[in-house]
């Protein structure tokens, strides 16, 4: 048998059709080609666009300059006519490990280094401690300790070398009050360096505060609360929940502290005076920095500044090889 013909329906409207569409299945027009590899293209490149602006400040500003200086530390330069490049090879390097004034810079950053980074770290230590408990008005001590990070250099420099003037300083003034002589913070020896370690320690310990005070956040509270109920106390949760629970925390502003050490420079300038380059009148607290900067613009020698540049990227190299030596011989510890 065969199938009834169908007739169309009297008054029945055929479906319209969109303008422009091409026959096929629902009468959809078919997909562009390059529409397609556009949205390709576009889940493909897309990521690199973004990361791109990073990348060429980058390399403008930071590759650019780091494979510069290495290439001025290979040649004898001057500042006056720094086109006039002629080779030497490790001359620079062999002339840092004879000259005196290096090795004083390097004795002094390291000095100024521990003694700014030990009592640094411990007070922001005990501080964000205290900040850890529930304190009134929280936010305003949070905000009080960042203060002078925020402050200038020059300015918190500058308030500073007030405090320690040797006739009429405040610090002065205090010590004779206990019945104590005035010291010659700018010139004396190890009070040089103890006044420069102060200003850094100013500047930073609320800055490293808050960020113990983010890894005590971290801490979970069942932890405290398991140790409260064995009966520790709160020293004993200190030594034993605390601070093992803030080692990666500790490790990380140990790393940066000593690389702010190593690269310190705008407080033992303004502190020394009119002569600041040379950090003080015998050089007591002249740093890496100090020596970098009174080789390239006083001394003009910009080769020689370039290879005290290098030799500063390397210890900062060593520092970091060194805690990356640590954190894997104490996670596996663990």
């Amino acid at each position: 048998m065969t199938a009834p013909a169908t007739t169309p329906v009297e008054g029945a409207r055929e479906p319209e059709k969109e303008p422009g569409s091409a026959p096929g299945a629902g009468g959809h027009r078919p997909a562009s080609p390059w529409r397609g590899r556009l949205c390709r293209w576009d889940l493909r490149f897309a990521p690199y666009a973004f990361v791109a602006p990073f990348f060429l400040c980058f390399t403008a500003f930071g590759l650019f300059p780091l494979l510069y200086t290495g290439w001025a530390s290979l040649h004898r330069v001057e500042l006056t006519a720094p086109e006039r490049m002629e080779w030497a090879g490790a001359h620079n390097y062999l002339r840092l490990l004879g000259d005196g004034f290096f090795w004083n810079a390097l004795r002094n950053t390291a000095l100024i280094g521990v003694l700014s980074t030990v009592p640094q770290l411990l007070m922001a230590l005990g501080l964000a401690q205290l900040l850890h408990y529930r304190l009134r008005a929280a936010t305003f001590w949070r905000v009080a300790l960042l203060t002078p990070y925020a402050t200038s250099v020059a300015a918190a420099t500058l308030v500073f070398v007030m405090l320690y003037g040797r006739d009429y300083g405040m610090v002065n003034w205090a010590l004779g009050a206990v019945g104590v002589g005035p010291v010659d913070w700018q010139n004396g020896v190890w009070s040089g360096r103890v006044a420069v370690s102060t200003i850094v320690v100013w500047r930073w310990t609320g800055y490293n505060a808050l960020i113990y005070l983010a890894g005590l956040q971290a801490v979970p509270d069942e932890l405290y609360e398991a140790a409260a109920l064995d009966g520790a106390s709160r020293r004993r949760q200190f030594l034993h929940v605390t601070l093992p629970a803030l080692r990666p925390t500790i490790l990380f502003t140990v790393v940066v502290s000593a690389i702010g050490a190593t690269q310190l420079f705008g407080e033992p300038l303004l502190f020394g005076g009119a002569g600041g380059q040379k950090g003080g009148a015998s050089r007591q607290f002249q740093t890496l920095g100090l020596y970098l900067y009174e080789q390239g613009w006083y001394n003009y020698h910009l080769g020689r500044a370039s290879a005290v540049a290098w030799t500063m990227f390397l210890l900062l190299l060593l520092v970091a090889a060194g805690n990356g030596l640590l954190v894997r011989r104490l996670w596996k510890e663990r």
